[in-house]
């Protein structure tokens, strides 16, 4: 199984704001080179927390193949959803959060897990400004997309994210 390490950021400028995500795909071929690809889009109003998500999601839909992918993040937010198995709760009370109300960004989560099934799929925390390379990387990428001229919708954004 390929191992890929999924590098991600997300920004919005104002929350809600205008955003964008930036994600680098890494993996090494058989020959021990490095090969890297580079995702970014931005959104005209969306959140911080819905970038942070649709980078991760963005970088696993890229792969074509079941892999074993380290997924590298800033975003408590969604490292906690898998490492404190928040998700598991929301599943078992019907995308309800603990105190009995709608999780926020359903639709983003639902996607993610339907983009990470195929693969083994790991989460790490990193501090953001901290100057990890591929994190500052993420970041700028994010904040040029949310800044861009190219600004698509953020079709599932609604005021109560």
């Amino acid at each position: 199984m390929q191992h890929v390490v999924l590098y991600s950021d997300g920004s919005a400028r104002g929350n809600p704001g205008p955003g964008g995500y930036g994600a680098v795909l890494q993996f090494r071929d058989a020959a021990g080179e490095l090969h890297e690809k580079e995702l970014s889009q931005g959104y005209a109003r969306t959140t911080n927390n819905r970038m942070e998500l649709l980078g991760v999601i963005v970088g696993l839909e890229a792969l074509k193949r079941p892999c074993k992918v380290d997924v590298v993040t800033d975003s408590q937010y969604v490292v906690k959803a898998f490492t404190d198995h928040w998700v598991d709760g929301w599943l078992k009370r019907g995308w309800k959060n603990s105190q009995k109300k709608p999780v926020k960004n359903v639709d983003l989560w639902q996607r993610l897990l339907a983009a990470k099934a195929p693969h083994e799929v790991t989460f790490h925390w990193v501090k953001g400004h901290a100057g990890h390379p591929e994190n500052e990387r993420c970041d700028a990428l994010a904040t040029a997309a949310a800044d861009g001229h190219v600004l698509l919708k953020d079709e599932g954004f609604t005021s109560a994210d």
